[in-house]
């Protein structure tokens, strides 16, 4: 129980808090719908750690939620599949997602999710509903660095739930930066079965669709930035230019 993650945080809490809410969320969010997911197999082919999973995004929360699903069934022997829940008795703890800080500080249940491997940053675009432009936190970009090199990373460069979003460069940067084996995934039907947050059901029956992408390939020194913004739109079915 003394066993802590490069952040500090105690690994047996946040190991519970996979096996807990994973369940909940797995019977009240996942369940009623049909969960597809496809190419998960990548997932034990790549290394335990320094690995980027870029996604599109479409609710705020179930989208990363889904992929830690099929991440753990992958990992023990249920590829393409989250059907048996035997897979939540040996969660991957390593596994951390990039979110907004003031997405994780509003509500009561954020802060409990955030313990389950929330990387906070501020938006450099915007606060609240508000524009704006500020530079890049450093202390962000460390953290986002320990934990990439610490395991697992979800990041979503589109940074909005908003459909059509561009792909922004932070992304790029950070991928230039460290290095990281990068993974795309797409997923889709999840801004139909639930609201904004993905902790609400507006849909039953609705296809959940996750699909893991073969890791991209990067020239990390020499390709340029906008080129790697154009890759990663490509990636995640999001190049709308």
């Amino acid at each position: 129980m003394s066993k802590r993650n490069a952040f500090g945080q105690s690994v047996w809490l946040k190991k519970k808090i996979f096996q807990v809410v994973g369940r909940l969320v797995r019977w009240y969010l996942l369940k009623p719908n049909k969960v597809v997911i496809s190419g998960s197999e990548v997932l034990t082919q790549i290394p335990e750690q320094n690995v980027l999973f870029i996604a599109n995004h479409q609710t705020i929360f179930t989208d990363v939620i889904a992929m830690f699903h099929a991440m753990f069934a992958s990992l023990n022997g249920q590829v393409d599949s989250i059907a048996d829940s035997s897979y939540l008795k040996n969660p991957k703890v390593n596994v951390y997602y990039i979110a907004a800080r003031e997405t994780m500080e509003k509500g009561i249940l954020p802060p409990i999710l955030a313990l389950a491997g929330a990387v906070t940053v501020d938006r450099t675009w915007r606060k609240g509903e508000e524009m704006i432009k500020r530079e890049v936190n450093p202390d962000d970009t460390k953290s986002i660095g320990m934990a990439i090199r610490d395991g697992w990373v979800v990041t979503f460069p589109q940074g909005t739930t908003r459909a059509g979003a561009p792909v922004r460069k932070g992304t790029a940067h950070l991928i230039k930066q460290h290095k990281p084996v990068v993974i795309p995934v797409r997923v889709d039907g999840f801004r139909t079965a639930f609201d904004k947050t993905g902790l609400k059901r507006l849909q039953k029956g609705t296809e959940l669709s996750l699909k893991f992408g073969q890791p991209l390939d990067i020239d990390y020194e020499n390709e340029p930035v906008e080129a790697l913004i154009k890759k990663i739109g490509v990636a995640i079915g999001e190049d709308h230019v």
